[in-house]
């Protein structure tokens, strides 16, 4: 957050999957929520629907953990986390956790086909030109080429690029709580809307104090161990 203020953004969105993995998920909503209230857009993600309504079976280590999350949570957070919308859009922009065009089913954008899909749903609304997703914890863009078919674009951070509207684009802007891609730097990105770029980012954190409190909290270890390892 504090670096995104030095970007100097002046709307914030977040992509879903805001508690679920980690040991403080009443401070992560307490932020969240003051944000909100502040003209925040927040979207649900699937750990977020799984902390609401926990698995009746706790046979699997998510259906644990969303159980653990659930009973840090007071009423009010929970109400938050129920009534935050599936998708959301904004201009040119729509918002989804994980696809547009089926986005109860948290399905993964993985590939220029799922994205593909996705994006197309999302452009029956004819404003719509860039579709910002989450879901996958990795970064990605992808875009409308000269032909038909998506072409997958891998940033680099700390580079904008240019997003003009009169291409179609698909962005997975990657985790900030969780990343899996071997680094355990923080994601999130910064889209300028004039002129049109998109900047992804890399932000140091204490990733190592967060491990050690899912592991006090009695979270399952490999909750910890790939925060350590960005996997």
């Amino acid at each position: 957050m504090a670096h995104a203020e030095r970007q100097q953004v002046h709307q914030t969105v977040f992509l879903g999957d805001l508690i679920g993995y980690g040991a403080n998920p009443t401070e992560v909503l307490d932020v969240v929520m003051e944000q909100a209230e502040r003209g925040a857009i927040v979207v649900q993600g699937n750990h977020d629907a799984m902390a609401v309504t926990p698995p009746t079976s706790i046979t699997s280590q998510g259906a644990v953990t969303a159980q653990w999350t659930h009973n840090q949570l007071e009423l009010h957070h929970l109400d938050f986390l129920r009534t935050r919308p599936l998708l959301e859009t904004q201009g040119p922009c729509l918002f989804v956790h994980a696809t547009a065009d089926a986005p109860a089913k948290w399905r993964y954008v993985e590939d220029e086909r799922s994205a593909q899909v996705s994006l197309d749903a999302a452009l029956v609304q004819p404003e719509i030109r860039y579709v910002f997703g989450g879901h996958v914890h990795r970064q990605s863009l992808y875009y409308q080429g000269t032909g038909r078919s998506l072409m997958r674009f891998k940033p680099t951070p700390g580079v904008a690029i240019p997003t003009p509207s009169h291409r179609c684009w698909l962005a997975t802007v990657g985790s900030v709580g969780q990343p899996r891609d071997g680094n355990a730097q923080a994601m999130y990105a910064v889209f300028d809307t004039s002129p049109a770029k998109l900047t992804f980012f890399r932000v140091p954190y204490n990733h190592a104090l967060a491990a050690q409190a899912i592991r006090k909290a009695g979270l399952h270890e490999s909750l910890a161990s790939r925060l350590e390892a960005g996997a």
